[in-house]
C-alpha cells in the first residue's frame, strides 16, 4: 500500500467522524429546540394547558392517595401486630383456686411460652374503669365475669387453631378465643383493598393515556399545514414527530407533578384531625405522605404517560397527512 492511499484512507475516516459528529449534533440540537418550542406553546395556551394537568393531576392523584392511605394503614396495623395470644374464659363453675391449677399445667406445657391469670375480680375492677359503669357493676348482687387465662403460645408452633382446639376441648374452659384474629382479617381486607387500588390505578392510567393522545391529536391537527410543508421539504417522519412527543412529555410531567400536590395538600388537610385521634388514643402514629421520591417518581410516571399517549397519537394520525 502507497502513502498516499494511506493518507487518502486517513482523510475519509476523519471526513466519515466530522460527519457522524455534524449529525449528532445536529440531533441533538433539534432535540434542545423541540423541548423549548414545545414547552413555549403549551404555557402560550395556560388555561387550556391548565384544565389538562388538572385532569392528569386528579387520575393520577387518586390511586396515588388511596395507596398512601393503605400503607398508612398497614403501619398501624404493623404497630397491632404481636404474637398471637389465646384468651380462655373459664367457666362459672371453675374456682379460683383450679384457675391457678390450670395455669399451672398450661404453663407446663412446652408449645406455650407464658399464661397470665386474670381473676374475675381484676377483671371487673378493669371493666368498671375502663367502661364508666362503676355505679351500675357496683350494684349486681355478684360478679358476672369469669376467670381469664391469657396464652402466649412459643414462637415456633406449628399451628395455635390446633392448640386453640385442644384448650376448647378441656371442661373447666367455657370459650378459646384466638384474638389474632381479626387482625388476620384485617390484613386479608387490606390485600384486597390494595389489589383494587391497583385495578383502579390501571384504569386510570389507561386514561391519562387516552386524555394525552386526544390532546395531542388535536395538536396535530392545529399544525396540519405545518407538518405538510416540512414533509414537503423533505423532513422524515422522525424529524416530525419530536415536537410533538416533547408537547406530550410536558402534559404529562405538569400533571404528574399537580397530582403529587393534590396528594400533598389532602395529607395536610387530615394531618391535624389524624394527629388529635392518635393523642386521644395514647398513640405515636403520624400520618406518612409520599415523600420527596414518591412525588418524583409520580412526575416521572406522569412523563412516562404523556411520552406513550403522545407515541399513540403520532404513530395513528402522523402517517395520514402527507404532502399531495
Amino acid at each position: 500500500m502507497s502513502a498516499a492511499d494511506g493518507k487518502t484512507r486517513r482523510e475519509g475516516a476523519s471526513t466519515s467522524r466530522a460527519r457522524l459528529r455534524h449529525r449528532f449534533n445536529g440531533w441533538l440540537a433539534h432535540h434542545r429546540l423541540s423541548a423549548a418550542d414545545s414547552l413555549a406553546r403549551v404555557l402560550d395556551n395556560p388555561v387550556s394547558s391548565l384544565l389538562t394537568w388538572l385532569v392528569i393531576g386528579i387520575a393520577l392523584a387518586l390511586p396515588a392517595a388511596l395507596d398512601v392511605a393503605l400503607d398508612n394503614a398497614r403501619q398501624l396495623s404493623d404497630k397491632w401486630d404481636s404474637p398471637a395470644q389465646l384468651s380462655l374464659f373459664l367457666s362459672a363453675s371453675v374456682s379460683s383456686e383450679q384457675a391457678r391449677e390450670l395455669s399451672r399445667e398450661l404453663q407446663e406445657r412446652p408449645d406455650i411460652a407464658a399464661v397470665t391469670l386474670v381473676s374475675r375480680e381484676e377483671a371487673l375492677e378493669e371493666f368498671s374503669l375502663l367502661s364508666g359503669f362503676a355505679d351500675v357493676l357496683d350494684s349486681l348482687d355478684s360478679n358476672p365475669l369469669p376467670d381469664l387465662l391469657l396464652v402466649t403460645p412459643v414462637p415456633e408452633a406449628d399451628s395455635v387453631a390446633a392448640l386453640q382446639q385442644q384448650l376448647s376441648a378441656d371442661p373447666r374452659v367455657a370459650e378459646a378465643v384466638l384474638d389474632m384474629a381479626w387482625l388476620e382479617r384485617l390484613n386479608t381486607l387490606m390485600d384486597l383493598s390494595r389489589r383494587m387500588v391497583l385495578a383502579l390505578g390501571g384504569v386510570l392510567v389507561a386514561g391519562v393515556v387516552l386524555i394525552l393522545g386526544n390532546t395531542i391529536r388535536l395538536a396535530i391537527e392545529s399544525r396540519r399545514e405545518e407538518i405538510v410543508v416540512v414533509k414537503l421539504v423533505g423532513g422524515s417522519n422522525g424529524f416530525v414527530r419530536r415536537p410533538f412527543l416533547y408537547t406530550g412529555l410536558w402534559y404529562g410531567v405538569g400533571g404528574g407533578f399537580f397530582a403529587a400536590l393534590l396528594v400533598a395538600a389532602a395529607l395536610w388537610f387530615l394531618g391535624e384531625p389524624v394527629a388529635r385521634l392518635a393523642e386521644l388514643y395514647q398513640s405515636s402514629f403520624e400520618l406518612g405522605g409520599l415523600g420527596i421520591m414518591g412525588s418524583l417518581n409520580l412526575v416521572v410516571l406522569g412523563g412516562l404517560l404523556g411520552l406513550a399517549g403522545a407515541w399513540l397519537a403520532v404513530s395513528r394520525h402522523l402517517g395520514r397527512i402527507a404532502p399531495r
